[in-house]
């Protein structure tokens, strides 16, 4: 995107640089990532950046500033999972953009998906400084966004998790942690914060209260950094000691109401440039003749699962009646193979990391990119230069 920056990076490009870097994240987290990691980093105009950050904020603003919308997206949040005195915003947002080639020519960002939901706020912004360390990027370029640097982003993600909180009361909530894709980024958080990572099924429960044992010592939890996926609970069966509905003593980094209020849920009801297309299958009047261009894809499910990417009217026929509100029918992009590799032409998908805690901020990027359907890492295996990767840009 910024061509003589990736001009450069590819001529000066060794495999061993890339060897180098796989191990000095692996040094960092302590263990291999499980994920693939792109031979590059992605090399963007700030401009395009600043453009994405303006857009995601605005889809953002127009959800959380609407009260009808409000009221509408109490559907949204199943029963069992409605928690009590829900914040007044959420904290942690994403905004997923795809680059797009518009009939005008110029490059586009439009929306993939949105999820009021934490992401790797810990392992990205150490991705993009270990990419621009070991390939020795060191003439300017940055990685974080909203005027921070490193030691005020770091300061930023303290408030956001710890509160007041001393870290020993403060948890990170996941299901099956040490089975997670994304341990390395609890990894990080853990060494940065001292914040533990626990198991949703190891918490205990007495009264209102929460608590997880400790060197075998109950330690009371008065703050949760939430990472389970009410998608994988259901799937798993987990059973819990507690109930997402109690009024609970403790506070939330992030309220878990507003994993449902804005996600691909949102997508129907924004009003944008930025928005392809997109209607909730219940309300379909009558399926496009042109399914090719559309994708099918359940509202609360990570990593790609259930998409369906140019379904065939069977697909969505099959679809039973009482779940069809739970899906939807979006306008496909076709992403403009922007960065230019040894294999051609690779299509990035560009999230916009934000956080809310005085005013909504964005302060980082996750980049996937790809030659497969779909952006994840499952969808480009056995590829090489696609896979997770971060945004750089020239101050």
């Amino acid at each position: 995107m910024v061509p003589t920056l990736r001009k450069q990076f590819n001529e000066n490009y060794r495999p061993e640089m890339y060897q180098g870097l796989l191990r000095a994240m692996e040094r960092a987290c302590g263990m291999p990532i499980k994920f693939r990691l792109s031979e590059t980093p992605c090399f963007f105009p700030k401009s395009l950046l600043d453009r994405m950050s303006r857009n995601g904020a605005e889809l953002i603003h127009q959800l959380v500033d609407s009260r009808d919308y409000h009221a509408r997206s109490e559907e949204s949040i199943p029963p069992q999972f409605k928690v009590p005195r829900e914040s007044a915003h959420p904290m942690f947002i994403q905004v997923d953009f795809g680059l797009v080639r518009a009939t005008e020519g110029q490059i586009k960002p439009k929306l993939v998906e949105l999820q009021a939901f934490p992401s790797l706020y810990a392992y990205q912004a150490l991705l993009a400084q270990t990419y621009i360390d070991e390939f020795k990027l060191n003439y300017g370029l940055n990685y974080l966004l909203g005027g921070l640097d490193q030691n005020s982003y770091q300061d930023l993600l303290r408030r956001a998790i710890l509160g007041d909180h001393d870290p020993e009361n403060v948890i990170l909530m996941e299901i099956d942690p040490l089975d997670q894709k994304t341990l390395p980024d609890f990894i990080l958080t853990e060494k940065m914060l001292g914040v533990p990572t626990v198991c949703i099924t190891q918490i205990r429960k007495t009264g209102s209260r929460l608590f997880y044992e400790a060197d075998g010592k109950r330690v009371p939890i008065q703050r949760i950094y939430n990472r389970a996926i009410v998608d994988e609970l259901e799937r798993k069966r987990v059973k819990l000691a507690f109930d997402f509905r109690d009024d609970l003593e403790v506070e939330w980094a992030g309220h878990p109401n507003w994993y449902f209020r804005i996600s691909k849920y949102s997508i129907p009801f924004l009003r944008h440039e930025t928005v392809p297309k997109t209607w909730f299958l219940d309300e379909l009047t009558e399926i496009p003749a042109d399914l090719e261009n559309y994708t099918l894809k359940p509202l609360y499910s990570f990593a790609g699962l259930g998409v369906v990417i140019a379904p065939k009217k069977d697909d969505v026929l099959a679809v039973p009646v009482e779940k069809r509100s739970q899906y939807i029918l979006q306008e496909r992009l076709h992403f403009e193979p922007v960065i230019e590799t040894p294999f051609g032409g690779t299509k990035a998908e560009v999230r916009i990391m934000y956080m809310w805690l005085d005013a909504l901020r964005p302060v980082l990027t996750i980049v996937r990119m790809g030659r497969g359907l779909q952006m994840g890492v499952d969808h480009n295996r056995n590829l090489e230069w696609v896979g997770a990767s971060a945004g750089l840009y020239l101050d």
